[in-house]
Parts: C-alpha cells; sequence; structure tokens
C-alpha cells in the first residue's frame, strides 16, 4: 500500500506518492482547481483506484511562529472532505513549514525556467511532505 503527499492550495494541490514500501517519495501531479474541491476529490478517487493509497498525508500549513493562521483553517475543513468521502485511508498532517522554500531551492539548482516553476513547485513541495511523515515513521 502507498501514501500520497498532498500539498494543499488555494488553486493548485500538489501530489506526491511513494513507493509500495513507503522508502521513496517521487512527484506525481499539480491539480490546477481554481478553489472547487470537487475536482481535488474526484482526482484523487481516480488516484487511490490505480494506487491503492492507505494513507493520505497532507502538510499542514503553521505559520514560522508556530501559530495557526487562515490557511490552517482551509487545510482542516479540506482534511474535513478526505474524511468524509475516503473514510478507510489514514489521514496524517505534517509540519509543512519551508517546504515550498525548498522545492524553490531544489528548481533553481536545476534551473528550472521561471515559467515551468510555477506548475511544479506545488508538486515538489508535495514530495517533501511525504518525506517528512516517512521519516518520521521509520523512526517509530
Amino acid at each position: 500500500m502507498r501514501s500520497l503527499g498532498i500539498d494543499y492550495g488555494d488553486s493548485r494541490v500538489g501530489i506526491a506518492i511513494s513507493d509500495e514500501l513507503n522508502i521513496t517519495a517521487q512527484g506525481l501531479e499539480t491539480i490546477h482547481h481554481k478553489g472547487n474541491d470537487k475536482t481535488v476529490l474526484k482526482r484523487l478517487e481516480e488516484l487511490t483506484k490505480s494506487y491503492q493509497i492507505s494513507t493520505f498525508v497532507i502538510g499542514m500549513p503553521i505559520n514560522m511562529d508556530g501559530t495557526e493562521g487562515e490557511r490552517v483553517k482551509v487545510t482542516k475543513m479540506f482534511i474535513h472532505k478526505l474524511k468524509c468521502k475516503f473514510n478507510n485511508i489514514k489521514i496524517e498532517t505534517v509540519d509543512e513549514r519551508l517546504t515550498t522554500v525548498q522545492a524553490h531551492k531544489t528548481m533553481n539548482f536545476l534551473n528550472v525556467n521561471n515559467r515551468e516553476k510555477r506548475n511544479i513547485v506545488d508538486t515538489i513541495s508535495a514530495v517533501y511532505i511525504l518525506e517528512i511523515y516517512m521519516n518520521k515513521s521509520s523512526k517509530l
């Protein structure tokens, strides 16, 4: 069974997937949803069927000072929708602070052109979110 990393945003959702042993993570896609969670939920349903997903790992956008802002509330509402639709899939959250910064550093290192960055930054962030979870889980 695989885990799916999710970087949830207002208009884009980055998706990453683990291998079957939950050892490595790779970027899968970015879902462009323009604020329509039904689009995201439909695509996640397709992915869960295709890849036998056992766990969703969602990045929690906690502020740098450790407080919860408006983005956390929005993300929690999305998690509630996930729980309602996918009640047989475990849902985990991880602190996603600085994952977008890491994603931009990675793209700069790889000389990704600026037009392409916007389309893949969320997917790369989702990879980092999933890696945080897998590293934490392997230490338990």
